[in-house]
């Protein structure tokens, strides 16, 4: 079975990029294209008396969507060597958003890093990699924060 569509899954950690490291080797050895991946969180909506939009939370926004786009350009150009890239920032939550792009995509393989907390943390807000690993139509290749890459 090869892999044609890889989508790695990043954020501004050293597990993440753990796993783009891994992902691009990936596609690489299976000559695959590959799709970057953040996801924006949302913040609490604030409105305006109107109930519109306040302008502070479309600022954040703005600014979050830019920081993504140079996030994605910064890993491309670390581990992308001539591989075929796509970007996508999206506004959603983590699984959720990881799972719909995969989807939308049409991913062979999702690949992302896992922070590796456990305990109390884990059981009270659970794990964006094992909720994605557990709902994916493709295979998920989680990325160990201990991994040696």
């Amino acid at each position: 079975m090869g892999y044609k569509k890889i989508l790695i899954a990043v954020d501004n950690s050293i597990c993440s990029e753990k796993a783009a490291k891994i992902g691009y080797d990936t596609a690489k050895n299976y000559d695959a294209e590959v799709a970057l991946l953040n996801i924006v969180e949302p913040a609490p909506a604030a409105t305006t008396p109107d109930f519109t939009l306040a302008p502070v939370f479309l600022e954040v926004y703005d600014n979050s969507e830019e920081n993504s786009h140079i996030l994605l350009k910064e890993i491309e150009n670390k581990y992308g060597k001539g591989i075929k890239t796509s970007y996508f920032s999206v506004l959603d939550t983590a699984s959720h958003g990881i799972l719909q792009q995969a989807e939308d995509w049409g991913a062979d393989l999702i690949v992302m890093g896992t922070h590796g907390r456990g305990g109390l943390y884990r059981f009270l807000v659970g794990s964006v990699a094992a909720h994605v690993a557990r709902k994916s139509a493709c295979p998920v290749l989680i990325v160990p924060t201990k991994a040696d890459v």
